[in-house]
C-alpha cells in the first residue's frame, strides 16, 4: 500500500461503531484521519475524487455470502484493491438504559444483520417487529432516540451510544466472519504472499466457465474464490469474480493472463494485495 501517516485519509462505510470501522481501526494506525459515509457507492466516490486516500467496503459475510452493492461498484471502478481485513462479527442485542426489555416493540439493524441473527429472532422475539437500517451503527443511534426500540450491533457501538448489552453473542453462526476490501488508486507491491481479485466477462456460449478454469488448472494457480454476478451489460450475460493466489507481477500469474486472453472476452484486474493470515481473524470488530 501506500505510505500510511497522519495526514492520510481513510473512507469507510459509518457512522462509528460500524464493523466497517472495526475493520479501518484493525487496517491503519489509530493516527490517520477518519471519515464516514452512509452508503458504499459514497466510499467509492470520496476515493475516486481525491477526497480520501483508501477506502474499506465490506465484500462478503462467511453466513450471508457477497456484499452486492460493493460487487457492483468493482465493476465499474477504476480504483484497486490494495488489501483485505477479515473481521470476526459478534452481534449483540442491545437498547437504552433503563428500558423495560417487556415493552420492546421493535428491532432495528442492518439486512445482513438481521439476517444472520434470524433463527434467533424467531425462538426469542418471533413477534418483534423488524426494520433494515444502513447500518448497524445506524441501528445503534436509533435506539438511543426512540423508546422501545432494540438494536443489533456490536460491542463498539454499544459503546460508542452507550446502550446496553442485553443479550451477547446471538448470531446464528458462531464463528460469522466479514471480509473487507482496502482500496486506492495505486496499485499495491507484492510482498511475498499475496491474493489477486479479477472480474472476467466470457461470451455467452456453452462451456464458457470450463474455458476459464482450464488455465489456472494448467498454471498450477490456487483459486480462493469464484461467483457470478449480471453484468449488467446484456440479459442474462454474467461476470466471474475470481480470487485466486498470487500477485499479477509474478511470473505464472503473467503466464496466467496470457492463457486467458484466448478463453474470455474481457479481464478486469481489480488488484493484487496481501493475503490476510489467519492471525488477523481473531478478536471482535459494519
Amino acid at each position: 500500500m501506500q505510505v500510511v501517516d497522519t495526514s492520510t485519509r481513510v473512507a469507510f462505510l459509518g457512522p462509528q461503531g460500524t464493523f466497517s470501522h472495526s475493520a479501518v481501526l484493525r487496517q491503519f494506525p489509530a493516527e490517520v484521519s477518519l471519515k464516514d459515509f452512509v452508503t458504499i457507492d459514497e466510499v467509492f466516490t470520496a476515493v475516486e475524487n481525491g477526497e480520501a486516500d483508501f477506502g474499506v467496503v465490506p465484500v462478503e459475510n462467511s453466513t450471508e455470502g457477497a456484499v452486492n452493492n460493493t460487487q457492483d461498484c468493482l465493476v465499474d471502478t477504476s480504483l484497486k484493491i490494495v488489501g483485505e481485513v477479515i473481521v470476526p462479527i459478534e452481534h449483540h442485542f442491545l437498547f437504552k438504559r433503563g428500558t423495560d426489555i417487556t415493552r420492546i416493540n421493535k428491532v432495528v439493524s442492518h439486512k445482513q444483520s438481521l439476517a444472520q441473527c434470524r433463527k434467533w429472532l424467531v425462538a426469542q422475539w418471533p413477534n418483534l417487529a423488524q426494520e433494515e437500517v444502513a447500518s448497524n451503527a445506524e441501528a445503534a443511534r436509533r435506539a438511543t432516540v426512540e423508546d422501545n426500540v432494540a438494536a443489533i450491533a456490536g460491542e463498539m457501538a454499544a459503546t460508542i451510544y452507550g446502550l446496553e448489552i442485553a443479550v451477547s453473542r446471538i448470531q446464528d453462526q458462531r464463528n460469522n466472519s466479514t471480509r473487507f476490501l482496502v482500496l486506492s488508486k495505486s496499485p499495491a507491491p507484492p510482498v511475498g504472499k499475496d491474493k489477486t481479485s479479477i472480474l472476467v466477462y466470457t461470451e455467452n456460449r456453452p462451456g464458457a466457465l470450463f474455458r476459464i478454469l482450464e488455465p489456472f488448472e494448467r498454471n498450477k494457480v490456487s483459486l480462493t474464490k469464484i461467483e457470478t454476478r449480471p453484468s449488467k451489460k446484456e440479459v442474462w450475460d454474467y461476470v466471474f469474480f475470481i480470487d485466486f493466489e498470487g500477485h499479477v507481477d509474478d511470473e505464472p500469474i503473467k503466464a496466467l493472463f496470457e492463457k486467458l486472453k484466448d478463453c474470455t472476452a474481457e479481464v478486469k484486474v481489480l488488484g493484487s494485495y496481501p493475503m490476510a493470515s489467519p492471525a488477523s481473524v481473531s478478536g471482535e470488530s459494519r
